[in-house]
């Protein structure tokens, strides 16, 4: 999956305090509470101090184009959630949404009004949630009572050829506010800052090596998938997610044919470079996803179009990570053949991803939606603590999930990549790793279906990568929990360090654990292991500092031979089901941007299955007739059935964990792969019935 960094995020969200100010606002006031003079602080400024090496050079030019985006309050919210952790019976329009949740027409018209005062104009999204605002700096800052600052802050987004030095981006230098009246039902406004430290989470193999080469073309194909010596198992391709998950008999009956899928991509901003969209093919008149499907056999016979959200992204770039929405596209198109695609992408800014979901979510084209993209919960959590973050931030993802559900769309999302400990990449959070017990952001809602990752049976040897190392082999005999765990030796030999310092380098892994900010979903009330779980201590976190605001810890002890321990949690608990993410067990994917001479490249991480699931969808769509809608829901009632159409993967130890946790025997959830991992045509059955 791709990695959100919010460092100075582009939410902003109401505080509890009010503060007068001079100027008179032309809005009535309710009936009790501060009068129309009375402006809310609707969050903080920018504060340099918590960014590392930042430098503040001038005030932002006025003219500066800005798109800002204001989430409203859904109304009958208890109502609603209460809904979509039951399950919908009857699925509603948009307009039907917009209704009965969305705010009230005077609501909107006010706002509208108070922002077209400072020559603001504004889109209202058709669920009345999302109201999209474009204008000037110079506007909003008048608007919203703050001063844009210009900046420059040291930025080294995942490390390696795609390092920049630093990156330029603006913001607040005080806090914005509204009048009292509008922050009543405004939840979050997005986009007044441009920060955006975003680096990929697609996981590579630990060898770096290209295991194949493309070998189609107009008298080749299909093309093949070219084996390194000794390894097994490490070319997959859609058809593979297919077979080794039950969608064998199903595809006989469906391929998605009349449906549409929906990918949110986002792009990534770097040290002045353009950001990542959807790669062209080097094959004329093609995406690369296109050329792909061609490539490897598979007759992909719907439509793929792309829609910008906010302006798009610019030309596509391995620089700015284009892989990740080339692998989403090939992996949705790929398992579900016959169905409509549509590319949601948008700039990688908190407005282009929150809007880029709303669209989807407003258009209510696609019957399913996917993204991979996340960030962690503790990371969040500092961001919240020094002012560059709000709680609102999860708060506004998840009025688009609830209004996903209500219109039975189903949605899926990625674990994560770093185990158990979702914050302790240091090329992902630099400064501001920590070693503590972490999931992923928006993997946590409760409203969306969480996609964790295994690895299937597989064995190789990874190559002498130092002159002290030697050639180590590695295998793995059964699926189980993804936890590179059982590549630590391996990397150790390879390299000619430590066990310590291998399993201390590499803690990777599908995320999972309980969110410590959601609470449980009533859906999991009483399914045994979402209270409980087992877990192997290879790592203690130690060496507890404060973060950013937040006291964590920052290093670890390591124990090469943890027992079982036992322990029991609280939230919601994630993920929901798993399958293959292990790049050692992994996919092909096409990606042209990485040049002719590894444009194909084998890669892994919980980012695969979100559109794997999505394409999954489309395919039961077609079969039963109709969208299936929310997941979880029914899934979770499936897999208590007599026949449940899952395989929990339970064994307790060292071989099935997430660097952490690991399987619960006798109970039908774990915290490393949820339910465990599906029958597809079973589960097409139970959705049919």
């Amino acid at each position: 999956m791709r990695r959100i960094h919010i460092g100075l995020r582009t939410v902003v969200a109401f505080a509890a305090m009010t503060l007068a100010v001079s100027p008179v606002i032309a809005l009535t006031a309710g009936a009790s509470g501060p009068g129309p003079n009375t402006w809310t602080s609707i969050g903080q400024g920018v504060n340099p101090a918590t960014i590392p090496n930042v430098t503040v050079f001038g005030s932002l030019d006025p003219k500066t184009p800005e798109q800002v985006s204001f989430i409203l309050q859904e109304q009958n919210k208890s109502q609603l959630e209460y809904q979509t952790d039951q399950g919908f019976n009857h699925f509603l329009t948009t307009s039907q949404f917009a209704q009965n949740y969305g705010q009230s027409q005077s609501n909107i018209n006010a706002l509208r009004t108070y922002l077209g005062g400072f020559h603001i104009s504004t889109t209202v999204y058709a669920d009345d949630v999302d109201v999209s605002a474009s204008g000037t700096a110079g506007e909003f800052d008048a608007a919203l009572s703050v001063t844009q600052d210009n900046y420059r802050a040291s930025h080294n987004p995942g490390g390696g050829s795609n390092a920049s030095s630093f990156q330029n981006f603006h913001g607040p230098t005080t806090s914005p506010q509204l009048p009292y009246r509008l922050s009543q039902f405004v939840l979050a406004v997005f986009g007044l800052t441009n920060y955006s430290p975003f680096t990929s989470q697609a996981v590579s193999r630990v060898a770096g090596s290209t295991t194949g080469t493309l070998t189609a073309d107009a008298t080749t194909k299909p093309g093949k998938c070219l084996k390194e010596t000794g390894d097994t198992n490490d070319c997959n391709l859609p058809q593979d997610f297919s077979s080794d998950y039950g969608m064998t008999q199903l595809n006989k009956h469906a391929n998605g044919s009349g449906q549409t899928v929906a990918v949110v991509s986002l792009a990534a901003l770097d040290a002045g470079l353009t950001p990542d969209p959807l790669d062209p093919s080097a094959a004329p008149n093609l995406w690369a996803p296109q050329d792909f499907w061609q490539a490897f056999g598979i007759d992909q016979t719907g439509t793929l179009t792309v829609a910008n959200i906010d302006g798009g992204p610019g030309a596509a770039s391995l620089a700015t990570g284009s892989d990740e929405t080339d692998i989403d596209v090939e992996q949705a198109g790929g398992v579900a053949p016959g169905a409509n695609i549509i590319l949601y992408q948008a700039p990688n800014t908190d407005s282009g991803y929150v809007d880029a979901f709303f669209q989807a979510t407003s258009d209510n084209i696609a019957g399913s939606i996917s993204s991979s993209w996340g960030e962690s919960e503790t990371y969040v959590a500092e961001a919240v603590a020094s002012g560059e973050e709000t709680s609102a931030y999860q708060a506004a993802f998840d009025e688009a999930f609830l209004e996903m559900a209500a219109q039975g769309q189903s949605g899926f999302v990625a674990a994560g990549d770093s185990a158990a400990y979702d914050t302790n990449n240091p090329n992902d959070y630099g400064p501001y790793a920590t070693t503590n017990l972490s999931v992923d952001i928006p993997a946590a809602s409760p409203y969306i279906t969480t996609g964790g990752g295994t690895t299937l049976p597989n064995a190789g040897t990874i190559p002498a990568l130092t002159t002290t190392g030697v050639a180590s082999p590695f295998s793995v005999t059964q699926e189980r929990a993804w936890g590179w765990d059982y590549l630590w030796p391996a990397i150790a030999g390879a390299i000619g360090i430590s066990l310590s310092s291998a399993a201390q380098t590499d803690v990777v892994g599908t995320g999972g654990g309980f969110s410590a900010n959601e609470p449980e979903p009533s859906y999991q009330y009483g399914v045994s292991g979402t209270n409980f779980f087992n877990a192997v201590k290879y790592l203690t976190p130690t060496g507890y500092t404060n973060v950013n605001g937040i006291v964590a810890p920052t290093t670890w002890n390591f124990n090469p031979t943890p027992s079982v321990s036992h322990g029991s949690g609280s939230g919601r608990a994630l993920p929901d089901l798993s399958a293959n993410a292990d790049p050692e067990s992994g996919y092909f994917a096409y990606i042209p941007s990485y040049g002719a001479a590894a444009s194909l490249e084998i890669f892994g991480g919980t980012s695969f299955i979100g559109p794997q699931l999505n394409g999954v969808t489309a395919v039961i769509d077609s079969y039963v007739g109709h969208r299936v809608g929310f997941w979880n829901p029914s899934i979770y009632q499936f897999a208590q059935s007599r026949n449940s159409p899952f395989t929990p993967l339970q064994q307790a130890g060292t071989g099935n964990d997430n660097i952490y946790y690991t399987g619960n025997p006798g109970a039908l959830f774990n915290e490393a792969t949820g339910l465990g991992t599906p029958n597809i045509s079973a589960l097409a059955k139970d959705f049919a019935n």
